[in-house]
């Protein structure tokens, strides 16, 4: 892994002959194009869009969390369970980032799992959303 400088984007990060921008210039870039809200600049947008189109993220989805003291965690072994604070059905959290961008149920395909999405977050500071089936929250 390679951390190198770019006239574009201040931080890349080069792992396994894939360029990748971090997380942190990431949001930047999409905070920019989130607040350019200029209707004759659509040009600049759309082009500052392109840029972005083809940057491999990683997607995370949380099932839950749980805060434990360390000693707790210590005593942790094969077998142990974690109650988790989410109540089962409860919708996962879809995290690209550390930005709450959608949430889903979990499904099984095959022999794997996957998300289902139930719900598009559409403004990640207010935290509001939209549903899928087009009903607004």
């Amino acid at each position: 892994m390679a951390v190198t400088n770019d006239p574009i984007s201040e931080s890349v990060i080069e792992f396994s002959g894939e360029t990748i921008m971090s997380d942190d210039k990431l949001n930047d870039e999409i905070e920019k194009l989130t607040n350019e809200s200029d209707p004759m600049n659509d040009t600049d947008s759309a082009e500052a869009l392109e840029r972005l189109v083809d940057i491999p993220v990683e997607v995370t989805v949380e099932l839950g969390r749980k805060k434990v003291t360390v000693e707790q965690l210590l005593s942790l072994k094969s077998g142990s369970i974690l109650e988790l604070a989410k109540v089962s059905g409860d919708p996962l959290d879809v995290v690209v980032g550390q930005r709450l961008i959608a949430r889903g149920e979990a499904v099984v395909i095959g022999d794997r799992y996957g998300i289902r999405i139930t719900e598009v977050i559409v403004d990640t500071k207010s935290q509001t959303s939209r549903k899928l089936d087009g009903e607004e929250v």
